[in-house]
């Protein structure tokens, strides 16, 4: 597959009209806008190792996913809101406040094929945010960065985003922290477990860059990307962005000063909820 061009620059022409379009001489076909169709689409299983039924987990008197989708609602740029579930309890508990939720099969082995398959019940969706369901204090702004990166004309394939990091923290040497490196265009280059870069010299105002997990695709890209086989680097590091970069694909990266944390741990949970109450 070929990489796309990217471009990310200041657009000349009406956010819903394709430039190409302007460009054109008229002619007798009638008129044609460019439309794209947003889903954010927030994936929440109710199997987890550590963490069976998370995202009914109450935090502040909620749900954990509730927070989630209370934080999308805020976004400026999804033009639809879903949740991905294999679970009736978690079904029943979105239609109470107010969500919109989509059963999907439990036998998918990631959230992207979970997702992919929410999709065939909106087929007017051109280009998806996935949102992970589990990050209550995620910044609105950050999913609308994100849907507009995607749907730039010649843009990505992908776009994901990344918090920067001193080379000094101790996490860059942890394996449960993904880290990415990027071409100077901003487009991923690499993402792994291990250190990311090596800084056997130091470099000015090169820092290292942790991976949020949070992603958009176009529709295309991610109907492909979900029929491919799992790729020899995904599989050595156990990450599935490495499949797309191992079969051409462009991802941009985003980087963000967004360091909201996830809940992995009931213990992560209760400082969440500390969090939200010094907000409050």
């Amino acid at each position: 597959m070929a990489i796309q061009p990217l471009f990310f620059g200041t657009r000349s022409c009406p956010l819903d009209v394709g430039c190409d379009t302007l460009a054109r001489p008229q002619t007798s076909v009638a008129f044609q806008h460019s439309h794209h169709h947003v889903a954010g689409v927030l994936p929440a299983r109710w199997g987890s190792t550590r963490f069976p039924g998370k995202p009914l987990h109450p935090i502040a008197g909620k749900p954990l996913i509730q927070h989630v989708w209370e934080r999308c609602k805020q976004c400026a740029k999804l033009d639809t809101i879903i949740i991905a579930t294999d679970d009736s309890r978690i079904m029943d508990a979105v239609g109470k406040f107010g969500g919109r939720a989509v059963m999907t099969s439990p036998d998918h082995p990631t959230g992207t094929d979970r997702i992919a398959e929410a999709l065939k019940e909106i087929p007017a969706a051109t280009h998806i945010v996935n949102i992970q369901g589990d990050e209550p204090l995620i910044d609105p702004a950050l999913i609308d960065q994100l849907a507009a990166v995607i749907t730039t004309d010649g843009g990505p394939d992908m776009a994901t985003a990344a918090n920067p990091i001193d080379p000094a923290d101790p996490v860059l040497q942890d394996p449960n922290v993904v880290k990415v490196v990027t071409a100077l265009d901003g487009r991923a280059l690499y993402f792994s477990r291990s250190p990311l870069p090596y800084f056997r010299n130091p470099v000015e105002k090169l820092p290292a860059l942790r991976h949020k997990g949070i992603y958009a695709y176009t529709r295309g890209f991610l109907e492909r990307f979900v029929i491919w086989p799992p790729s020899p680097l995904e599989t050595a590091e156990s990450l599935e962005q490495l499949r797309a970069l191992e079969n051409g694909a462009s991802i941009h990266v985003i980087v963000t000063t967004d360091t909201a944390p996830g809940v992995d741990t009931p213990e992560q949970a209760r400082e969440i909820e500390r969090i939200l109450a010094a907000e409050n």
